[in-house]
């Protein structure tokens, strides 16, 4: 087990904006076996700071295939002919609708299991370090 492997990408997104038309912007994708059951999504906005999202890797693998999500975030695909996803944010600050192209998000995807495969995400977390944080945050 290597706790510090990484896998890593950006991808160019559309932020779809009210009157439906697009307007391009790049994120970075990050996942890191040392938290297997999170992706880290950065979006470029500007010369700002990136706004980053954490997503729970299994609701972007299942919103390939059909909706999945409830409250913050949701995703799903475009429709059978199209090579697009659809991920819905929402928090106090607003909401945001963004396309995602999906062959690069589902081969970063991809990668991730190769890193930690599907149902072994427990023997990668040390449970006994975050137990620690939980009840003795520093």
């Amino acid at each position: 087990m290597n706790s510090s492997t990484t896998v890593s990408a950006e991808l160019g997104l559309r932020l779809v904006v009210p009157d439906r038309t697009t307007v391009p912007l790049l994120a970075g994708l990050e996942y890191a076996a040392d938290d297997p059951y999170a992706i880290r999504m950065a979006f470029y906005v500007g010369e700002d700071d990136p706004v980053e999202w954490i997503f729970a890797r299994e609701l972007l693998t299942v919103g390939i295939v059909r909706k999945v999500g409830d409250g913050d975030v949701e995703v799903w695909p475009a429709g059978p002919d199209d090579d697009t996803l659809h991920i819905a944010l929402s928090s106090p600050f607003g909401n945001a609708l963004f396309e995602a192209p999906l062959s690069p998000l589902a081969d970063f995807l991809h990668r991730t299991y190769e890193v930690v495969p599907a149902g072994r995400e427990t023997e990668y977390i040390d449970i006994d370090a975050e137990l620690e944080n939980l009840l003795w945050p520093s």
